[in-house]
């Protein structure tokens, strides 16, 4: 930064956006190809490709952040600035689905019976796997704010042990997930009931997911020591996204699970 006389960091050339929107033309023609041809080549090329993307990707931001000083306080001010936009905008995204699933349940078709769950339709347990779930995911949220609070207090050790704790929680999420899907009594083309369910909890599995990552190659950089006690952003985006996880899955479970069966 010694030749900068500002804050910002002005970013190098780079080939991946390049690569990247290559990949997901080929994943999304590829997409297709399967669809009508059955041949998958052409899909797999492309992730392949938005997999070596990413990861060239995220290392050279990796780059920047840790060892050659570009994130400055004001560039921090900005991602921050980017991670809450990025929140909100996924909020709205469920707001979609929670929406399609209140249109459909307040006041039920004559098509549906006139009754919420629609007839024959036989729902889930909110007090077993869905409870049990929400046990999980509370918890998670309890360890990974114990993971943030030993970061900033330079306990490493323990920082480590809370963040494997919440990863672990994260993948036992996703398995009782799948379980609940293997077992559910109905499918994604029973009507509305099934798909507003699956596709709301769905998504959401798909966002446990992407967390769980998320805190897995915050745990791989805290292992190398790319965090420090007031320079640790990475690791607080992937927090707060965590926590936003957990409260989608709170209003999933009040409003699919409970009030919906």
């Amino acid at each position: 930064m010694a030749h900068q006389w500002h804050s910002y960091h002005m970013v190098n050339p780079s080939p991946w956006p390049l690569t990247g929107a290559t990949a997901a033309l080929l994943m999304t023609s590829g997409l297709a190809m399967w669809f009508h041809f059955n041949t998958m080549t052409l899909m797999n090329l492309g992730l392949i490709l938005l997999i070596l993307s990413v990861y060239q990707w995220w290392r050279d931001v990796v780059r920047e952040a840790t060892f050659q000083g570009h994130h400055t306080p004001l560039v921090q001010m900005g991602l921050r600035y980017g991670m809450i936009l990025f929140i909100t905008s996924e909020v709205l995204f469920f707001l979609g689905f929670f929406w399609a699933f209140y249109h459909s349940s307040l006041a039920p078709t004559p098509e549906l019976g006139g009754c919420w769950p629609p007839a024959g339709i036989n729902t889930l347990d909110p007090f077993e796997i869905p409870l049990l779930n929400t046990a999980v995911l509370l918890a998670s949220g309890v360890t990974v704010t114990w993971a943030h609070h030993s970061l900033m207090a330079g306990a490493r050790k323990e920082a480590m042990q809370s963040l494997t704790l919440t990863i672990l929680l994260g993948f036992y999420f996703t398995f009782l997930q799948g379980l609940e899907y293997y077992e559910a009594p109905f499918t994604i083309a029973e009507g509305v009931y099934g798909s507003t369910f699956f596709v709301a909890t769905g998504f959401h599995g798909l966002h446990v997911i992407i967390g769980s990552t998320f805190l897995a190659i915050c745990l791989l950089r805290q292992m190398f020591f790319h965090y420090t006690t007031d320079h640790h952003f990475g690791f607080e985006a992937a927090a707060w996204y965590w926590h936003f996880v957990d409260v989608v899955w709170l209003f999933l479970f009040v409003s699919i699970y409970w009030w919906g069966s």
